[in-house]
């Protein structure tokens, strides 16, 4: 995995071993970060779920301000700092050790809110149905910011169609969808 674009192009990021993650593969990255260039600069950013920090590093690479990177896992954390020095994205970065529920209510007690957000969380949960929610009714989604969420599910994208929010696209790549959402109204 590699950052591919921007001031840290060509960084090779170090991943998590093991199965308890699934990388965000570079075409997919690449994909994504294709359909939302130029919503990227001077914006903030929340990764949530990040394992290895790829997503927020790839934003900060090609123009984000800051990024708030999160994951409740002490392997990742690790790895997304290690990532964070090669990129030399220190001084752009939050590092959160900490499940998503308590970052969420972190996030509102700062009166922080997002222009995006990368969902990414085990594919056989509702975390992102969870977290989508609470940034809405919480405002923790600026009013053009967009929400861009990673599942393998039909069902899941059905689920997200339910809340009050926009389903801006849809994107398959092989078994992986990307869904981009942004605030109603």
């Amino acid at each position: 995995m590699r950052i591919i674009s921007g001031i840290a192009r060509g960084t090779k990021l170090l991943t998590l071993d093991g199965n308890d993650t699934r990388p965000t593969l570079d075409r997919v990255k690449e994909a994504l970060f294709s359909i939302i260039q130029n919503d990227i600069p001077q914006t903030l950013v929340l990764d949530l779920f990040s394992g290895s920090g790829s997503l927020a590093l790839e934003a900060l690479s090609r123009g984000a301000d800051k990024a708030i990177i999160c994951d409740n896992s002490k392997k990742a954390i690790k790895i997304i700092e290690e990532n964070i020095i090669k990129t030399k994205m220190q001084e752009k970065t939050e590092v959160i050790l900490s499940d998503y529920k308590s970052v969420l209510k972190s996030m509102k007690e700062r009166k922080l809110s997002f222009d995006i957000v990368f969902l990414d969380p085990p594919y056989a949960t509702d975390y992102d149905i969870y977290a989508i929610k609470w940034m809405l009714q919480e405002k923790l989604l600026r009013d053009n910011g967009i929400i861009i969420v990673e599942t393998d599910s039909d069902e899941k994208i059905k689920k997200i169609s339910e809340l009050e929010i926009n389903i801006l696209k849809i994107k398959k790549y092989g078994r992986i969808r990307l869904v981009f959402l942004n605030r109603k109204g």
